[in-house]
């Protein structure tokens, strides 16, 4: 079964952007590992606003199928599928059983959470930032219950970003 793995940069204080919806506080001396990781995965998850903010960069997923979990927008732009609320259980499980890569789950935050709750993420790949937001929108919001995670690795970079790889469980 193809994996299903959150990438995200977060700030040390648990937020994914500023308060204005932000980004300028994430480091970009390096590419902290992207390419290594766009090499494993073949898909990628998204919801509409993302997907949005997506089209004004689509050089960076030119060899990625896209699922769209939108019940607003109609079609995907290039090789994609979009995926409404009345098909979103049977369709998660439908892609994560078909050959392949494993799945980016790039975002967004709501979606995230809906997913986190419904057991569909496999893996959370966070890079934290050396830097306190104070405030934004945060990683997760409006878990009902728990979710365990077991640490699988741990990678350290001198700008002070700290990657963190979780299972989840």
């Amino acid at each position: 079964m193809r994996k299903v793995i959150v990438n995200l940069a977060v700030s040390l204080d648990g937020f994914i952007e500023g308060p204005n919806g932000e980004y300028d506080w994430c480091l970009t001396d390096q590419d902290y590992g992207m390419p290594q990781f766009m090499n494993s995965v073949d898909a990628v998850f998204i919801g509409r606003k993302s997907y949005q903010l997506l089209l004004a960069h689509p050089e960076y997923y030119p060899d990625k199928k896209v699922y769209l979990f939108t019940d607003t927008l109609t079609e995907v732009k290039g090789d994609g599928e979009v995926i409404t609320s009345d098909v979103f259980a049977e369709s998660i499980e439908r892609i994560r059983n078909e050959h392949g890569g494993n799945i980016w789950f790039y975002g967004g935050a709501s979606l995230l959470s809906a997913f986190m709750q419904q057991g569909y993420i496999d893996e959370l790949l966070l890079s934290v930032h050396p830097i306190l937001l104070g405030k934004g929108k945060p990683l997760f919001e409006g878990l009902k219950e728990r979710v365990g995670l077991t640490l699988l690795e741990t990678i350290p970079y001198q700008s002070g970003l700290v990657q963190l790889r979780y299972a989840v469980h």
